[in-house]
């Protein structure tokens, strides 16, 4: 499922800039939550009246609020009705290429809204920069995970992608990502390259390679349901390749609201309210209008209805199948604004089938799984990095309470939801006076 202009919006951004007065990074202190309702993430449960000390960027010390001591010096926040989740992840984000207010803006966006990892998917080498800025604590933002220039068209022969393989390894980057134009010959010297060197790769299936032969590479990542849809013939059907996909050990990033928008947008009145808009540029914003308005690559609505049923089916049986979902939307993208776009991937992921847990799950749990780093993140534990969301209600009965935010914290730095509105703020009145 080729998306030709998936990158327009980062074609426009980059070159904008914004003086808004974004949020500095906190300062790094002893924490203390009390008598919090947590959300471990361990399974589908909740344990109330804890109070979660938190310090030098760990979880110090969980248990009841009646026995946890709270540390003198500790900045206390009152926990009583709310709920501390592990934060979530981005696993199919865009950073602008350039450094700037707008790359800062990028990634303030995502933390407002609680994700604080985000995997990288359109390189370049100032990312390396900006992932270790983010991670010293210089920049606020999420834990980067930056994937190397794509590899497209531009791997022409195997000897090429053998070379560009090595080159983003030793540069430094996290990860390969594949993009659509590649030839088979290449991807397979990449691939080959890539397990030698030891470093992941993902994204899209090129046609060239195909979805079955991507399984049988065993791709890290299969983003936006790519060549799914083309796969489904009368005896590969939709049951048949969610088997295939699970036996792989292939996670999958389905991107689905980006996707709908690309393929059977909403007429422009529709979008045209979503209050997320006044967070990005006035020509960003120009330009997703005019993306939708030939209607999409699907015309007629018996042909619309069809597209969505067998996209959404795919997901339904691609989860029930086991295989593993990792939450992610292609933003800054068409309609997808960076933070926000998450809120309405977790929504279309419930459509689908998924519990709310098992949506957390593919945001907390499953990401720390894919990158290796259970010891690290994913739950709510005590020596686990202190990424987290305070939330006023619980997400485990809707994830639309996600959005009801009480703060942030990212590696253990506190962010009181009234300063993310502030930033919020100063973002929006920026850009509407451009």
């Amino acid at each position: 499922m080729r998306a030709s202009n998936c990158f327009l919006a980062l074609a426009i951004v980059p070159v904008l800039s914004t003086g808004a007065q974004l949020p500095a990074v906190p300062p790094q202190r002893t924490t203390a939550f009390v008598n919090v309702t947590v959300v471990p993430m361990d399974g589908d449960r909740t344990i109330a009246g804890q109070t979660v000390v938190v310090r030098d960027g760990r979880i110090a010390s969980i248990g009841p609020t009646s026995s946890t001591a709270v540390p003198g010096d500790a900045l206390r926040i009152d926990g009583q009705g709310k709920f501390l989740m592990p934060g979530l992840a981005e696993m199919h984000g865009h950073v602008p290429a350039q450094a700037g207010p707008l790359a800062n803006a990028t990634m303030f966006l995502f933390v407002a809204n609680g994700i604080t990892t985000v995997r990288g998917m359109q390189g370049s080498p100032f990312h390396l920069t900006f992932r270790d800025q983010i991670a010293r604590g210089e920049v606020l933002g999420p834990r980067f995970y930056a994937a190397g220039p794509q590899m497209a068209t531009n791997i022409r022969t195997p000897a090429i992608g053998d070379s560009v393989a090595r080159a983003q390894k030793s540069a430094g980057f996290d990860l390969l990502k594949i993009q659509e134009g590649m030839p088979r010959a290449s991807y397979d010297a990449v691939v080959a390259t890539a397990r030698s060197v030891g470093i992941p790769f993902g994204g899209h299936v090129p046609d060239e390679v195909g979805l079955w032969h991507a399984l049988e590479m065993k791709q890290g990542t299969i983003d936006h349901l790519d060549n799914f849809m083309e796969a489904i013939t009368k005896d590969s059907t939709i049951a048949v390749i969610a088997a295939a996909t699970k036996r792989a050990g292939v996670s999958v990033v389905p991107t689905m609201p980006l996707w709908e928008m690309l393929y059977i947008p909403p007429d422009s009145a529709s979008v045209a309210g979503r209050a997320e808009l006044r967070y990005m540029p006035k020509a960003t914003v120009a330009s997703w209008f005019r993306n939708i308005a030939s209607g999409g690559r699907v015309q007629g609505d018996s042909a619309r209805r069809a597209w969505r049923a067998t996209r959404m089916g795919i997901l339904t049986a691609l989860h029930r199948a086991g295989v593993p979902i990792l939450l992610g939307t292609d933003a800054p993208q068409v309609f997808s604004v960076p933070g926000f776009s998450i809120h309405r991937e977790m929504a279309m992921m419930v459509e689908a089938g998924m519990t709310p847990f098992e949506v957390l799950q593919s945001g907390t749990r499953n990401v720390a799984t894919h990158f290796g780093t259970s010891a690290e993140t994913g739950t709510v534990e005590v020596g686990k990095r202190a990424d987290l969301i305070l939330l006023d209600a619980s997400p485990l009965t809707s994830v639309a309470n996600v959005q009801k935010r009480a703060g942030v914290m990212v590696n253990g730095r506190w962010l009181p939801e009234s300063e993310i509105q502030r930033g919020l703020a100063a973002l929006a009145s920026q850009y509407a006076a451009q």
